[in-house]
């Protein structure tokens, strides 16, 4: 029942996740009414909301577009109700804009398979890469991503392969630009940004554990339902479909590198999550099935969250 409301994309569903958004969002920072008496982190609280917003609809023009999934919210619901798991995301403007620019990316790498300018879409996930490795360092890893679809797709032209170091190069000028003229320590910056934790044993209390363990289940889940039902899936959103696991497991990695270990280093698998999750729900031939699976996201979701306010 509650699953079919989302079935369709109107004004009316556009309308509800907008709502969604702005309601959990609120909640969560109503936690610490301290921002309220300054314009500056009362602009940044806005940014920050925009930013979260624009991602959720990236994300399921991503997976519209390229015939991931069908004309649904399916993608967008899932991506607030994996969002909810770590609540902490939402006042982390930082990681929340790497994950922006990685989604820009994705959108250019996953358009791809129409070989329709091809160069200059690889040029544009690369340099969107690596300014979200300006906001988080470890986003610099998606562009494997990169070169997994030039293997996949146009690995003869040798241009190709050159391409995302051409991009590195400008904006490394850039950087070096931005960085002496504002006085800033390049190498200390480096250093810091590029340090390595591997511990996992970061959590704060019993409920981000259990937050975390559940999203592990549910990421799971949704991750190897793909690997069983890919040969059955359309041969043309089958490259597609690789490309967003592997999505996926390149943002499991960023976040088992990441110093300062947090749960908001997982946001870089929510959105290749949501489009699996919405492909998953939509390929069930069951109503009940559909039912199942998105009730049991939504109550684990509502129960991390308010476990963690």
């Amino acid at each position: 029942m509650i699953a079919s409301v989302f079935k369709k994309s109107t004004p009316l569903n556009y309308a509800l996740i907008v709502f969604l958004v702005l309601f959990f969002f609120f909640i969560y920072q109503i936690q610490d009414t301290s921002w309220m008496s300054s314009v500056v982190l009362l602009l940044k609280k806005g940014f920050t909301f925009l930013v979260i917003l624009a991602s959720v609809f990236l994300t399921s023009f991503i997976g519209k577009r390229n015939g991931l999934t069908k004309d649904s919210s399916y993608t967008a619901v899932f991506f607030i109700l994996l969002l909810l798991f770590f609540p902490s995301i939402l006042n982390n403007l930082n990681i929340l804009l790497a994950n922006f620019f990685v989604l820009l990316a994705l959108r250019r790498l996953i358009s791809l398979q129409s070989m329709k300018a091809s160069k200059e879409k690889i040029f544009d996930a690369s340099l969107w890469i690596i300014l979200a490795s300006l906001f988080h360092f470890w986003a610099i890893l998606f562009l494997i991503l990169v070169f997994i679809s030039i293997i996949l797709l146009v690995s003869r032209d040798y241009t190709n392969w050159v391409l995302p170091f051409v991009a590195l190069f400008a904006v490394g000028i850039l950087f070096a630009f931005f960085t002496s003229f504002f006085g800033i320590n390049t190498l200390e910056y480096l250093n810091k940004s590029t340090q390595v934790d591997l511990a996992l044993d970061y959590f704060a209390n019993s409920n981000q554990n259990l937050a975390f363990s559940i999203y592990v289940s549910v990421a799971l889940f949704f991750v190897f339902s793909m690997f069983i039902s890919l040969s059955h899936r359309p041969s043309m959103t089958q490259t597609s479909y690789k490309k967003m696991v592997a999505s996926f497991f390149i943002g499991v990695i960023v976040f088992v590198l990441s110093a300062n270990k947090s749960s908001d280093f997982l946001v870089f698998t929510i959105a290749p999550l949501a489009i699996l999750a919405s492909a998953h729900l939509e390929y069930s031939q069951t109503r009940f099935k559909q039912e199942i699976a998105f009730g049991l996201v939504l109550l684990c979701s509502l129960f991390s969250f308010v476990g963690q306010l």
